[in-house]
């Protein structure tokens, strides 16, 4: 496999053809009203279709064409398309601001999809939300959630009810790599999962990629979610927020000089604590609970040739019950500070210094001088440069490096002096990430486009530290001592991908894809979604890095003139090193907890189908999936294949918006999967008079399927260019579903000789209703 990516690679980097007396038309693209950058516009030459490129990640665009007359046109979602015509007798600079005019979203969207770049492009696997287009989708507690409507999408499934944590294509939880403005967010959730940690109001573009992972990305095994944050209002100050049930957020942008500099600041907090105070309980009177998230960011033109943007992220969770005789809080601190340099129209660069940090502590009182707190965190620093080569209209080069230190912090405990617990502290470990890579986006002609590209990848765990091995029944078997940045353990992998697109007609196109994935960090947690005592540690001596092998294939049709759009993927993924834990794992606080851990592989398989509707009164999707998502592991099930939990054979959504006049909009899901794969008391036996439960297939049984239909409805009082004013009211599980959320197995009080099966149901309605506005 090695060989063969590296021959790929070359074979085709040397094989262009070169444009020798090319001139280049460049510039920024960005919103008329905000002065936002937009990601992803097409640029497009009117007299020929098939030469054109799009704007990358910072609104950027080069095009490089012969000497001659040209009509460029400009498109983007939700805005008209703008043309522009060009003499071109010499490298032109060309920034196009673009307005949406006085037509509604869905018209414009119509439109700017003209071009079917959905069959066009190499992209599969791939699903994009605008967080504006998703309000009127209605979720638990009226609370609008990116992560909560991507599971709504094929290959995406929810952990559980009301749950932000998802799983893709079969992977784990810790398997996805998620980006706000390319920082990390290890805990993505807030309320133990219930919430995402993501503000929409602060965020500008959404990506899921589940296969056919673009090189530049790297470091977990099955997706990655790029979320990137608004830039802020280059033209004008600008006030928006929402009121709800459970919730407050307010944003405040504006420039800092006009067209050339903005900022953004969004905030958003729960008030729930505020109620508690009228309660007749002093333990709830006294106690606290709500969490908070700030989103902010800056950016500046210093020159033509030169932008910096400064972005950070702070997000914390806090309970307290009873004046913090127990105390629970965590959250995740981002930071990223960005620089843009043009070396050219064709080289573009950006370097960023990233930090992110996600920690917890939770204490416990006693009486007065009597408590003890215990607390865990993992810490990045990350340097990274991209750079951004418009070759030709045919060939878009991206390469280049990062490079992370992380500092894992395992746990602590801290007490008083008159406690009875002793202070510990695991030593913190240490490791050190690279990735190199280049990709390009070759066109080959009209029908037939590639997106090719290697990931080098390294890892290597340092000291100082004390470094044990252990044998496969968890006891040790040798240790040893590590100096400050000496080497403990060194991996690294070549990490191929491909993604290939032959168009069959103007509406219809056949694409695949193939990628390596090599996975350093693991998540030590035996609970179905991330929690705050969720444990991180690296790739060592005795766990090995995961490895994700995928391949997929699809066919993209759309119908009736672009009103519809349609695909079928088919996917097969291999995984290597995957982790398990012993029955009765003890995984929190434990110095020795490599010791509790054992390894397998697995695989995954299934096939996803959508249809969606982008035109009329009524639109929406319908989505669908049918995958298995198995593991072996000689330690468990006697070595035979047994369902991970997230093996959900067939998972369905079903997503529908309707204009009921011009100002109300209704909105309705149905949402339908096999129940999750679990490990039920088989039998019982009896010692010393206490009946004991036996387990004996792992993930043998099945939690009952899972089924609700939520219901919404949007009365748009206000909507100008500037102002807007919305009232949103949602019903959430409408008909009252009892979905088990936790099924309990008990001695049956009226006969002791039986055990019964107790299913906890966390939601029946949950109505809710938001206010919404922006001046």
């Amino acid at each position: 496999m090695k060989q063969w990516a590296l021959s790929l690679l070359f074979g085709a980097f040397f094989s262009f053809n070169l444009i020798g007396q090319s001139l280049t038309i460049s510039g920024n693209l960005t919103d008329a009203l905000t002065g936002e950058d937009l990601i992803g516009a097409t640029i497009a030459v009117v007299e020929d279709g098939s030469i054109g490129t799009t704007s990358n990640t910072y609104g950027f665009y080069s095009l490089s064409l012969d000497p001659g007359t040209y009509t460029i046109a400009y498109q983007y979602i939700g805005y008209e398309t703008t043309y522009l015509k060009f003499e071109l007798t010499e490298d032109v600079k060309q920034d196009v601001e673009l307005g949406t005019g006085s037509l509604e979203l869905e018209e414009v969207v119509i439109k700017a999809e003209a071009a079917d770049e959905n069959i066009t492009n190499t992209k599969m696997s791939v699903t994009q939300l605008d967080p504006k287009a998703i309000e009127s989708v209605p979720v638990l507690f009226g609370e609008k959630d990116i992560i909560k409507t991507m599971q709504l999408t094929p290959g995406v499934k929810s952990a559980g009810e009301g749950n932000s944590g998802f799983y893709v294509r079969g992977g784990g939880l810790d398997q996805n790599l998620i980006l706000l403005d390319e920082a990390p967010v290890y805990n993505a959730s807030h309320l133990l999962g219930f919430f995402s940690v993501f503000n929409s109001d602060a965020l500008k573009d959404v990506t899921l990629y589940k296969g056919g992972i673009p090189a530049e990305f790297g470091g977990r095994a099955s997706s990655v979610m790029d979320i990137k944050m608004k830039d802020g209002n280059k033209k004008k100050y600008s006030v928006s927020g929402g009121l709800g049930l459970i919730s407050s957020k307010l944003t405040f942008e504006g420039p800092i000089i006009k067209d050339k500099g903005s900022f953004i600041i969004s905030g958003r907090r729960t008030y729930a604590d505020q109620f508690l105070r009228f309660s007749s309980n002093e333990d709830l009177n006294a106690s606290t609970l709500y969490f908070y998230d700030l989103n902010m960011k800056a950016n500046y033109a210093i020159t033509e040739k030169d932008r910096l943007f400064l972005s950070g992220y702070f997000g914390r969770d806090i309970f307290g019950f009873n004046d913090n005789q127990f105390g629970f809080d965590w959250g995740n601190q981002t930071g990223t500070l960005r620089w843009n340099h043009l070396f050219s129209d064709k080289l573009f660069l950006n370097t960023s210094l990233i930090y992110s940090k996600y920690n917890y502590k939770f204490n416990l009182t006693f009486a007065e001088n009597a408590s003890f707190s215990v607390a865990s965190a993992i810490e990045d620093w990350n340097l990274k440069q991209d750079f951004s080569y418009f070759l030709n209209p045919d060939n878009t080069l991206k390469f280049g490096w990062n490079g992370i230190l992380h500092t894992f912090l395992p746990g602590s405990i801290e007490t008083d002096e008159d406690n009875i617990f002793n202070a510990e502290e695991i030593p913190e470990q240490k490791a050190l990430e690279f990735g190199f890579y280049a990709q390009n986006d070759h066109k080959i002609n009209q029908a037939l486009s590639l997106n090719y590209g290697l990931r080098y990848s390294i890892f290597n765990q340092v000291g100082p530290g004390e470094i044990k091995t252990y044998d496969e029944e968890g006891e040790i078997t040798s240790i040893n001592e590590y100096d400050k940045w000496e080497s403990v353990q060194f991996y690294h992998g070549l990490e191929p991908r491909l993604s290939a697109k032959y168009q069959l007609n103007e509406s219809s196109s056949l694409k695949a894809s193939l990628t390596r994935n090599y996975q350093y960090l693991h998540l030590l947690s035996n609970t179905t979604t991330t929690t705050p005592t969720d444990v991180y540690v690296p790739s060592s001596v005795n766990v090995k890095p995961q490895i994700a092998n995928q391949a997929a294939l699809g066919l993209f049709k759309n119908l009736a003139d672009n009103k519809y759009e349609t695909y079928v993927e088919g996917y097969y993924k291999q995984l290597f090193n995957q982790i398990d834990y012993k029955n009765g794992a003890d995984l929190v606080l434990n110095a020795d907890v490599e010791a509790e851990l054992v390894f397998g592989s697995g695989y995954a398989y299934g096939a996803e189908f959508f249809v969606k509707k982008k035109e009329g009164k009524l639109t929406g999707w319908i989505s669908y999936t049918l995958g298995r998502t198995l593991r072996t592991f000689d330690a468990i099930n006697d070595g035979n294949p047994y369902p991970a939990r997230q093996d959900r054979i067939h998972d369905l959504a079903v997503v529908a918006l309707y204009d009921i006049a011009p100002k109300w909009k209704l909105a309705a899901n149905f949402v339908f999967y096999t129940g999750d794969a679990a490990t039920f008391p088989s039998g019982r036996y009896n010692i010393g008079g206490i009946n004991v439960p036996l387990y004996t297939e792992r993930n043998g049984s099945r939690f009952p399927n899972y089924h609700r239909a939520d219901l919404g409805i949007t009365y748009t009082r206000l909507k100008t260019e500037t102002k807007e004013s919305t009232w949103n009211f949602s019903i959430y599980n409408v008909y009252g579903q009892e979905n088990a959320f936790t099924i309990d197995f008990r001695e049956n009080p009226d006969n002791p000789q039986e055990t019964q099966a107790v299913q906890l149901a966390l939601f029946k309605i949950i109505p809710s209703i938001s206010y919404n506005f922006k001046f």
